[in-house]
């Protein structure tokens, strides 16, 4: 993991708990994972091979949190951007399938549904900007908008530090 750790910004914050949960399940089914923000922990259900990229999504919901309103809101006018080139494709599971539901009222009127897709979108591009995988099944996003984002990443979070 500490290569893992090399990757990513610096973070800082009070600690988080990371566990294993066998069988581990959300409103929709099974997942990878879960970020408990108010705990301060996080509950793994994963392989090996996907530990890297899905613990790098997960840490990414504590910065998400503490982003802040404008930075925020300017990750969204990416997605708002991307969806207007009628383009297919995300960087992970989590936001695909919440992006498959969007309307355009829940963009206009940013309901729950468009920030949950946007909180998913902004830690799958995380997990693939900082997890050290460079193609994975779940990676579909065209190679241009997957550049905006990582430039997106590189102006508004820059190396750190970031609140956890």
């Amino acid at each position: 993991m500490g290569s893992l750790v090399a990757r990513l910004p610096a973070l800082r914050g009070e600690p988080i708990r990371v566990h294993r949960v066998r069988g581990l399940r959300d409103r929709t089914g099974p997942v990878h994972a879960g970020a408990f923000l108010r705990e301060r922990r996080i509950a793994f259900d994963c392989t090996r091979a996907e530990f890297a990229r899905i613990f790098v999504h997960e840490i990414a919901h504590f910065i998400w949190l503490r982003l802040g309103n404008p930075r925020r809101l300017s990750y969204e006018s990416i997605l708002r951007a991307e969806i207007g080139t009628g383009r297919r494709g995300e960087l992970g599971w989590s936001a695909e399938r919440r992006k498959q539901f969007l309307t355009p009222l829940d963009i206009r009127r940013r309901t729950r549904r468009w920030r949950e897709y946007c909180c998913e979108s902004f830690c799958d591009t995380a997990a693939r900007l900082y997890c050290g995988m460079s193609a994975h099944p779940e990676f579909t996003l065209p190679a241009n908008l997957h550049a905006r984002r990582a430039r997106w990443f590189k102006q508004a979070i820059g190396c750190g530090p970031l609140s956890i």
